[in-house]
């Protein structure tokens, strides 16, 4: 896959994309894309894709539709102690840190629209209450309680996801993986546990 920086029109650029540094050209979806790992966000009024892969992670994407302004988060964990670093980890944070920078980018919070994805039971043994349950538990409540609309959702199940968000058109792509992808998934979430435990801290969707 060709790799090549995205077109940055505006000042917020270089802050943005500290939250996202992956930018290439996704030949499958014909669009620059900007690919998001656990505890990362990107807010953008660019005609691109912002990507990720969730397993007991959730991703959250938010709109303005008036502005075509959007962007999406990708958590780990419910809540915890964000003074420890990286606090996009947390959904508690990466929702309020999502929302923050799209309202810098011009939206509105009133006129913010959700779709929501992840929350898969893929890390066994974890927890005694799957993570990813908690995790879409979260959201939705989140959601609900900032009086923001969820318009479409794919939450929970036993397989890890692949998302494409398109900010501008509000479009999603979800494709459930099999469970040949599950080494690949776990390894990356498990790898990110170990981070955390080193660290003690307290509508539509289209199938592709």
């Amino acid at each position: 896959m060709k790799l090549r920086q995205a077109r940055i029109h505006d000042p917020a650029a270089a802050e943005r994309s500290r939250a996202a540094p992956l930018f290439y050209y996704d030949s499958v979806l014909g669009s620059d894309a900007a690919k998001l790992l656990p505890a990362e966000y990107y807010a953008t009024g660019q005609d691109m894709a912002l990507v990720t892969v969730l397993g007991s992670c959730v991703a959250a994407c938010l709109r303005d539709p008036v502005l075509g302004l959007g962007g999406m988060n990708h958590f780990m964990l419910p809540d915890g102690d964000a003074s420890q670093g990286e606090p996009a980890r947390y959904g508690s944070h990466a929702m309020e840190l999502l929302i923050n920078a799209l309202l810098k980018q011009g939206a509105r919070r009133e006129r913010l629209e959700a779709k929501v994805f992840g929350g898969g039971n893929v890390l066994q043994g974890f927890v005694s209450q799957p993570v990813g349950t908690r995790n879409a538990q979260f959201v939705r409540a989140y959601l609900k309680a900032e009086r923001i609309p969820v318009l479409a959702e794919d939450l929970g199940g036993i397989h890890p996801r692949k998302v494409c968000f398109f900010p501008v058109s509000g479009r999603v792509l979800v494709k459930r993986l099999p469970h040949a992808h599950d080494a690949e998934v776990r390894a990356e979430e498990r790898a990110y546990v170990e981070r955390l435990r080193a660290t003690p801290v307290a509508g539509e969707v289209e199938l592709f």
